[in-house]
């Protein structure tokens, strides 16, 4: 239940509040979880969707791996808790914990996009990570 306070905030942005008027009818109910398209071989997990410079360091950053940005998605860290189906090679935390670990998917994790850009450390630390994963 929401306070006056964010009631009101959210009428002020025209946004409706709504109250279920039965809530115990959804009991159990669970929402279908996510399945990836079999294309997808890497998942980013991070609040922000890549745009700009860090859509260009993104893309980049997968050109080094040899993935294209078609075999790429981006979901937030609520949404990873719904995966289900996926042929995942890597999945990278960009900017919040590792909070799932999957078999034989490889696992990056860094500060968000837009505090590599310029860093050389973070630039550096992800690279080795990338490396480490090289079974050439």
């Amino acid at each position: 239940m929401l306070n006056l306070r964010e009631q009101q905030y959210l009428q002020e942005m025209a946004i409706p509040v709504w109250e279920l008027a039965h809530p115990e009818r959804l009991q159990g109910y669970q929402a279908p979880g996510l399945v990836l398209p079999s294309s997808c071989v890497l998942l980013l997990v991070s609040e922000s969707l890549p745009q700009g410079e860090d859509a260009t360091l993104f893309i980049k950053v997968l050109g080094s791996m040899t993935l294209k940005p078609e075999q790429a998605l981006q979901i937030t860290p609520a949404q990873l808790v719904t995966l289900e189906k996926h042929q995942l090679s890597w999945i990278w935390f960009a900017g919040c914990e590792v909070s799932l670990t999957l078999d034989g998917v490889n696992q990056l994790s860094s500060p968000l996009l837009q505090d590599i850009h310029g860093n050389t450390q973070n630039r550096r630390d992800l690279w080795q990570q990338i490396c480490s994963y090289d079974t050439k």
